[in-house]
């Protein structure tokens, strides 16, 4: 529901001791961003980092005595010569200290390709960060020789992660190095089409914010793509192609069938009735899921897009306190993310939710494919989603031109080119400084006089210093017009205090890349089935402002339903800032524990 995860850090740690104090489990490059080898720099083309100084982290050698302490944690498990320790695809085992032997770590695509990753011996552990939530591996792990280990589930994992601190750290952040390296390499998953593909585009922007590691080839230059592609007959409308590391192509698929067929998609048991059900996966939704499930209620999360909603989409956070030199939205949210799987929250992404069922306890969410989780609280999370201008054939374009967001993927299409912004709100100016570092050209087009009401400061004076930016006031786009490419040129006019567009007014600029901040709306239509007051303009009401002679929420973040909660740019008279967003997530874990306090205390005098 909160829609969508953008990326890069540049600092980094001195190399030290790994078994010195050393710096936080989720530093600024153990993020899990895109790979650091395609982010921007300085000079155009070289990375801000490279994990090779970080191996003695990312493959940490554990003492006798720490491989002691997690004995208990865990199991022994055996494995002959050949066989696989943890295969890609297949739901991982958990983390495996070994004991004895040496397993390989290998990486395989669908085209046959593979190569060594590492291989590790007495001492080290085999896991990456997947592994907290059960998710299926992304490398082939085989023994050696005779292999011994200590096999740690993933509940048992979380568990030695919150109770042994000092050697949970340094897990942690291997388990982190790891993904990150993954990512770095490419990865197994194949994606094979043209750039001016939206779907292709799309299913990128979906495994980059979701941190899976993959590749881009191409259909037209690529020897063994293009036999793969003469062998199965494929078609035009068969792109983009996905191919898995066990074979199985996939043909034009969307986001859902793509996570399905990776096993990102958990079960939920039906059984099972949650203490918070939190429907979006912003700063909002992930900080309720971090402090709910540290204090040990039962939460999951739901959300039909990426980790970090709106937010994720912000090429720079340079206001949020404690980050100094800023942080990406991907980056801030994948570190909630994971922090959240650390504490035991289920994250679901992507799942769509059609409705809430609050007329009998427990509630239920039901979900776009039928099923139905039972939940006593449900926290409404969902954010906004994106407007879009009342612009003829818009749809065409989107994805093939037309973007809602600025990440790398979209810098690298940009490169040397000239691109049009709209918008003048602060993740409009976000989007225009980093694009600037890759576009010939920004054109930023806003209705207002000027930039003063709508943007912060700093980000003002960064745009005027910016030599290729160019400010249009007064004016909006009027048309777009596009070839097989998709976008090719824009028309748009300016008005000049307030005039109607005269022809003489009218300007054409002959781009590829246009970028569109105009805004969101509140994301609240699957609430029409239940009795959530909504305000006028589809925000959630809460508090004193839900309340009527029937029922008058006791909690400040509680709706006109009983149970009901609501947070963060979804919420009637929130502040639109990702630290207010992540102050309601802590504020309202308070309210629902005082709420299943109260309804346990009700139980027990009815009894």
């Amino acid at each position: 529901m909160a829609g969508l995860v953008t990326g890069l850090v540049t600092m980094s740690y001195p190399v030290t001791d790994p078994a010195a104090s050393s710096p936080p489990i989720l530093d600024p490059v153990t993020d899990l961003s895109p790979p650091l080898q395609n982010l921007p720099h300085e000079n155009g083309d070289a990375p801000f980092s490279s994990l090779e100084s970080r191996q003695h982290q990312m493959f940490p050698i554990l003492t006798s005595v720490e491989i002691e302490r997690m004995r208990h944690y865990g199991t022994v498990q055996h494995y002959a010569p050949g066989a696989l320790v943890c295969e890609i695809g297949q739901p991982g085992p958990g983390l495996f200290v070994i004991l004895q032997g040496h397993v390989q770590m290998l990486s395989r695509d669908g085209l046959g390709r593979s190569h060594i990753v590492s291989e590790r011996g007495p001492g080290s552990f085999v896991a990456e960060v997947g592994q907290l939530s059960g998710k299926p591996a992304l490398l082939d792990g085989r023994a050696l020789d005779e292999v011994a280990g200590l096999m740690i589930g993933a509940s048992q994992l979380r568990a030695l992660l919150i109770t042994e601190a000092d050697l949970g750290e340094r897990i942690m952040r291997a388990l982190i190095l790891r993904r990150v390296g993954l990512i770095e390499r490419g990865g197994g998953l194949v994606l094979v089409g043209g750039e001016a593909n939206g779907r292709l585009h799309a299913l990128q922007n979906f495994l980059r914010r979701n941190a899976y590691p993959h590749q881009v080839l191409d259909a037209q230059t690529d020897a063994e793509v293009i036999e793969l592609l003469v062998r199965i007959a494929a078609k035009p409308q068969d792109f983009p192609l996905v191919i898995c590391p066990d074979g199985t192509v996939l043909r034009a698929p969307d986001e859902g069938q793509l996570a399905s067929q990776l096993g990102l998609l958990p079960e939920f048991d039906p059984n099972v009735t949650y203490d918070v059900l939190v429907v979006g996966a912003g700063p909002a939704g992930l900080a309720t899921a971090v402090y709910a499930a540290s204090e040990g209620l039962l939460v999951a999360v739901l959300d039909c897009r990426a980790p970090g909603g709106q937010a994720g989409a912000s090429a720079r956070i340079e206001n949020y306190l404690g980050f100094p030199t800023g942080i990406s939205g991907q980056a801030l949210a994948g570190r909630a993310f994971v922090q959240a799987q650390k504490f035991g929250a289920r994250i679901a992404i992507p799942l769509e939710v059609k409705a809430l069922h609050c007329s009998d306890q427990p509630m239920e969410i039901e979900l776009k494919d039928g099923r139905r989780i039972p939940t006593r609280t449900v926290v409404i999370a969902s954010g906004a989603v994106y407007r879009r201008p009342a612009l003829a054939e818009l749809e065409l374009y989107e994805g093939r031109g037309v973007y809602y967001w600025a990440s790398p993927v979209e810098a690298k299409l940009c490169k040397g080119e000239e691109v049009m912004l709209i918008g003048g709100g602060n993740s409009a100016g976000q989007a225009a400084v980093f694009l600037a570092s890759h576009a010939a050209r920004v054109h930023i087009l806003i209705r207002a006089a000027s930039l003063e009401a709508s943007m912060s400061r700093y980000l003002i004076e960064r745009l005027a210093a910016l030599p290729n930016v160019v400010l249009h006031p007064h004016s909006e786009i009027t048309a777009l017009t596009g070839d097989a490419r998709g976008l090719s040129e824009v028309q748009y006019c300016t008005r000049g205090g307030g005039a109607d567009c005269a022809p003489e007014k009218t300007g054409t600029v002959a781009l590829r890349h246009l970028f569109l901040f105009v805004g969101a709306d509140p994301n609240t239509e699957w609430l029409r089935s239940c009795r959530v007051r909504i305000d006028p303009k589809g925000f959630v009401s809460t508090g004193v402002a839900a309340g009527d002679v029937e029922f008058m929420p006791t909690h400040e973040l509680e709706t006109s339903v009983r149970g009901v909660f609501a947070i963060g740019d979804a919420r009637s008279g929130s502040t639109k800032r990702v630290a207010a967003a992540v102050g309601e997530g802590a504020a309202v874990v308070a309210q629902i524990h005082a709420f299943l306090q109260h309804e346990r205390d009700e139980k027990a005098a009815a009894r």
